[in-house]
C-alpha cells in the first residue's frame, strides 16, 4: 500500500515511488528509488517538493500518523521532462514485466494484425450498409489484442504503426485498440476493464464508414460541407452501435465523445473536463497519437517522440493526467523513435525498459562517423554494463532512406 507523506517524515532507507509537483521542480531525474544518502535526503528537503509517495513494501515505513494518507494507487505523474535530459540509474522496480519475449510476441502479433485487417474491414463494410458490427466478432478480436498487449505491450503497438495507406482506416482502429489496452493497464485497470478499453478503441471510429472515401483521401483542405460530413461520424457510429443493444455504455461513450476536448472546444457536444466520459478521454489521446504518427496520402507521419512532445504542447486538447499516463505507457522515446547515441551512432527504439523511461532497448544500425550502415545490434541502454546513452532524438524524415520500419518492427517479413 502506497503512502503519501510530508518530506519532513522522509528517512534514509525509504523507497520513493513518486515525487509530488511539477517534474521541473524535482531534485532528481529518477522518480522511483531507495533514498540512500544524506546528500539526496538534504536535496529533497531543500527542494520545493513538500510531499512524496513511498512504498513501505520496498523500503522503510513511517510511524502511523493521522496526516498520512494511505491509498491504493498514486495520482498521475507530473509533466514529462525534456526527453534529452539524462536520467540517473533507477533502482529495480516491482513493475509488471512482459510475460513474453518481444521477438516471440512479434510473430503472434503479426498474425493478429493480418486477421484483424480482414475482420475490421468486414466490420466497416457492414457499418457502411447501416449494420452494427457483430458484437461477438468485435469482442473476440479485442480480446486477442488485449492478450497480446498483456504479454508484451510493445509488439502489437509497434506493428500496428506499419500501415499501407489503403489500410489506414482499418489498422488505425487496431492501433488505437492496442494503445487503449496499454493505457488502461498503465492506469491500473483490471483485466476486464483493459479488454473493454480495447473494444472501445476498436470501435471508436466505426462511424467513419459512412464518410465517402474521396473525403477521407482528400489531400487539400476540406470544405465546410466536407467538414460537416466528417464531424457527423461520432454520432453516426454511436447510433449504429446503440441500435444493436449489445454494447456497454463505455463503448458507446468512446464512440460518441472521442473528439471532445478537455477545454470544451471539441465536438459533437462541446463537453469539457470530467464531463467527458473516461474511455472517451483515453480514446481521444490514442486516436490523435496514431493519426499524427501514421503516413497518409496527403502527409508523412511524425516521429513518435516528436508526436508526444507536440501533443503535450496542445493546451486544452487532452485530459492532462491521462496524457501523462499515456506518455508513461508509450515511453519518452516511444517504439519507432530514431535516436542519436553518445557513441555517435543512430539507433531505433524497439522496446521499453520497465525501470527507466530514458533507457529503452534500441537497435543500433548506422555510424555517423563513417556515414555507413553497421550490422544491426540490439542494445539495452538500461543494462548496468551499458555505457552508451541517448543524447538526442533525430528527425526520422531526414533519414527515411535508411528503412527504419523494418529495423524496429522485426523485418520486412512482418509487413502487411
Amino acid at each position: 500500500m502506497l503512502k503519501k507523506v510530508h518530506v519532513s517524515q522522509i528517512q534514509l532507507g525509504m523507497f520513493i515511488h513518486r515525487l509530488e509537483g511539477d517534474w521541473l521542480d524535482h531534485p532528481f531525474w529518477k522518480t522511483r528509488f531507495v533514498l540512500k544518502t544524506e546528500r539526496d535526503l538534504q536535496k529533497l528537503r531543500e527542494s520545493v517538493i513538500k510531499e512524496v509517495w513511498i512504498d513501505p513494501a520496498l523500503g522503510l515505513d513511517v510511524d502511523p500518523e493521522p496526516a498520512v494518507a494511505e491509498v491504493a494507487a498514486p495520482p498521475p505523474e507530473p509533466k514529462t521532462p525534456d526527453a534529452t535530459a539524462v536520467a540517473e540509474p533507477a533502482e529495480p522496480l516491482p513493475l509488471d514485466r512482459p510475460t513474453a519475449e518481444l521477438d516471440s510476441e512479434l510473430g503472434k502479433a503479426s498474425a493478429i494484425v493480418r486477421r484483424a485487417k480482414q475482420q475490421v474491414a468486414q466490420l466497416f463494410v457492414l457499418a457502411k450498409e447501416g449494420d452494427a458490427p457483430a458484437p461477438d466478432v468485435a469482442r473476440t478480436l479485442a480480446g486477442e489484442v488485449a492478450e497480446s498487449v498483456m504479454r508484451h505491450p510493445s509488439a502489437l503497438v509497434s506493428l500496428s504503426r506499419l500501415k499501407a495507406q489503403e489500410d489506414y482506416v482499418y489498422l488505425h482502429s487496431l492501433a488505437v485498440s492496442a494503445m487503449m489496452v496499454a493505457l488502461a493497464r498503465q492506469m491500473g485497470m483490471d483485466e476486464e476493464r483493459c479488454r473493454l478499453a480495447g473494444l472501445a478503441g476498436l470501435l471508436h471510429n466505426v462511424g467513419m464508414a459512412m464518410v465517402p472515401a474521396e473525403i477521407i483521401k482528400k489531400k487539400g483542405k476540406l470544405s465546410d460541407e466536407e467538414t460537416f460530413v466528417v464531424r457527423a461520424h461520432p454520432v453516426q457510429g454511436y447510433e449504429m452501435l446503440k441500435s444493436s443493444g449489445d454494447y456497454p455504455k463505455e463503448i458507446l461513450e468512446a464512440c460518441l465523445h472521442h473528439h471532445e476536448r478537455w477545454d470544451g472546444a471539441g465536438y459533437p457536444f462541446g463537453l469539457e473536463e470530467e464531463a467527458i466520459p473516461l474511455f472517451a478521454r483515453m480514446c481521444a489521446i490514442c486516436d490523435a497519437y496514431d493519426a499524427i504518427t501514421s503516413n497518409r496520402s496527403y502527409r508523412s507521419g511524425w516521429d513518435p517522440g516528436e508526436s508526444i512532445a507536440q501533443m503535450a504542447s496542445w493546451t486544452g486538447q487532452f485530459d492532462p493526467e491521462i496524457l501523462n499516463t499515456f506518455v508513461r505507457s508509450m515511453g519518452i522515446y516511444p517504439t519507432g523513435s530514431l535516436v542519436r547515441l553518445q557513441s555517435q551512432k543512430l539507433a531505433v527504439v524497439v522496446d521499453q525498459n520497465p525501470n527507466s523511461q530514458t533507457t529503452p532497448v534500441v537497435k543500433v544500425f548506422y555510424s555517423l562517423r563513417s556515414q555507413m550502415h553497421i550490422p544491426p545490434e540490439r542494445v539495452d541502454l538500461g543494462h548496468p554494463t551499458c555505457r552508451d546513452r541517448i543524447v538526442s532524438r533525430e528527425p526520422a524524415a531526414e533519414w527515411s532512406k535508411l528503412g527504419l520500419d523494418s529495423l524496429w518492427a522485426g523485418g520486412d517479413g512482418r509487413r502487411r
